[in-house]
């Protein structure tokens, strides 16, 4: 017979949860990404476990403000909300490595360039050169 858990070994009626995901922004992101794949980035305010995470409790912090990061990934939540996978590197005394945020979260260390496309200019550009075509 399973052992009856207590509500409160799983949740401390203490923390204060922090909705986000939702309290910040109630509509549709902008469509195009103020960030992109692998930009170095800063964290701007605390993460903390707001449940998503399994293997920690709630209000755990999971990555400190001013911690540096590059995007991994850009996903979304509910087909309206940008969450970045950012990668964290040297990071002591937390729980992961890799982390979801919002926008409004993350501030740029450095201008994105988008190296596929600047290869497919590239290639256009030798094309219409060598060949004349477009």
């Amino acid at each position: 017979m399973a052992a009856k858990i207590q509500e409160k070994q799983i949740v401390d009626p203490n923390t204060v949860l922090h909705d986000s995901v939702t309290a910040s922004r109630s509509g549709k992101d902008e469509e195009k990404a103020k960030f992109g794949v692998g930009q170095k980035v800063k964290l701007l305010s605390d993460i903390v476990n707001d449940g998503t995470y399994p293997h920690a409790k709630i209000g755990t912090l999971m990555m400190p403000k001013g911690s540096v990061g590059y995007i991994k990934s850009i996903g979304e939540f509910l087909q309206v909300i940008r969450v970045y996978e950012v990668h964290f590197f040297g990071v002591l005394d937390v729980p992961v490595e890799i982390v979801g945020c919002r926008e409004h979260e993350l501030e740029a260390l450095e201008d994105y360039r988008d190296e596929v496309e600047e290869e497919l200019e590239f290639m256009r550009k030798h094309r219409e050169e060598k060949y004349g075509k477009k």
